[in-house]
């Protein structure tokens, strides 16, 4: 069964930086798309960046267009997503998440399958 770890967390300034990974165990990474939600106090959880397993489509919410990119790297069973140019609103959880070989880029919820425990991002000055 597929297990995904969060790292890189942490307390930042505005316009900083941080890179998240996600790292997979338990399977290969393979060919699940993973996508970065995040969860702000008292706000739905909502979809940052996706990226599939096959054809590395990605997909990026408005907010962070220009500042966030994901990659991946299957060899080592890690996503990332770089945050640059980081704002006091990216302030939440960052969950990763697994959904199935074959998943567009969307960020429905219920598509994905595994998440991770998720990682605290604090944008403050």
């Amino acid at each position: 069964q597929l297990q995904l770890v969060e790292s890189g967390g942490g307390l930042v300034q505005p316009g900083g930086s941080l890179r998240l990974s996600c790292a997979a165990s338990g399977s290969s990474l393979g060919y699940y798309t993973i996508s970065w939600f995040r969860q702000a106090p008292g706000k739905e959880r909502e979809g940052v960046s996706c990226i599939t397993g096959v054809g590395g489509r990605t997909k990026y919410a408005d907010s962070v267009k220009g500042r966030f990119t994901i990659s991946r790297d299957n060899a080592k069973g890690t996503v990332y997503l770089q945050m640059n140019s980081l704002k006091p609103e990216d302030t939440a959880i960052y969950y990763c998440a697994a959904g199935p070989p074959g998943l567009p880029a969307i960020f429905m919820i219920q598509a994905y399958q595994y998440w991770g425990q998720g990682t605290q991002v604090t944008v403050s000055s």
